[in-house]
């Protein structure tokens, strides 16, 4: 088994990437808007979702180790 301690920062920032794509892809969904303004914000948001997610899956997958149970020394 793997573990990653993370900051509380690095939790918000992924939750904020997450929360844009999925903004971005539920405009591109929708019907509420101008399409044009829609489509725009909505590809927008999505990419900024994606672009900023993959260095963060990054540095998270640079922080695994090992797990060490408690009776471990």
């Amino acid at each position: 088994m793997k573990q990653v301690s993370l900051t509380v920062p690095e939790i918000g920032l992924i939750a904020g990437t997450r929360a844009a794509g999925a903004a971005g892809l539920a405009l591109l969904l929708s019907d509420r808007m101008n399409p044009e303004q829609r489509r725009a914000i909505g590809w927008t948001l999505l990419a900024v979702g994606i672009v900023t997610t993959v260095p963060l899956v990054a540095q998270v997958f640079g922080k695994l180790q090992p797990y060490k149970s408690p009776d471990e020394k």
